[in-house]
């Protein structure tokens, strides 16, 4: 079975909104290659309303190696509101969003990668449908902004693996700690 992974920029206190206004500076070559690995692990895109109209704004027209294979992936949007998906590869999920990602895993393939998408994150968490969290921590501290887990969420995680770059960014890998029946 294919596995969703979650792969996020948070800030010290939680906050995941506009990275492109705070994450900038701290990129670096070792975090360029872990997101490559990343995007190469994966062969779908699972993305919310807003993260894909930003990402299909500013990615089409990138070049290289991973501008190159996130446009050629098959990208899944989640969206009651949304007309089309006009980017390359791309199709609509409006109705049965757990069921119709549950169809998804049970596919062959790589990884379900889901980047940002805030909301649908949300929702695929109450569903139990998040196999691995990629949280990228930067050493910044917004004070207000959306967040990824908000007020009354709750998740049992277990840590994986956590690497420090030295841009002073943490990732830190969890997957779902597996409830005993």
């Amino acid at each position: 079975m294919r596995k969703v992974v979650v792969t996020e920029f948070l800030t010290l206190d939680g906050v995941m909104e506009a990275p492109d206004e705070w994450q900038f500076p701290y990129w670096n070559d070792e975090i360029e290659k872990f997101k490559h690995n990343e995007l190469f692990a994966s062969d779908t895109q699972l993305l919310g309303r807003v993260t894909y109209q930003a990402f299909a704004d500013a990615w089409p027209s990138q070049t290289g190696d991973y501008a190159d294979r996130l446009n050629s992936l098959p990208k899944y949007v989640v969206s009651t509101t949304l007309g089309k998906a006009e980017w390359n590869n791309s199709s609509l999920i409006k109705r049965n969003v757990a069921e119709e990602i549950r169809k998804l895993k049970q596919q062959p393939g790589q990884d379900i990668l889901v980047h940002g998408s805030r909301t649908l994150v949300q929702a695929l968490m109450q569903n139990t449908l998040i196999d691995e969290y990629n949280l990228m921590i930067h050493p910044v501290v917004l004070g207000k902004g959306k967040r990824l887990f908000t007020d009354g969420m709750t998740a049992s995680l277990k840590l994986t693996e956590s690497i420090t770059y030295g841009s002073g960014v943490v990732l830190l890998c969890y997957q779902p700690e597996k409830k005993e029946s």
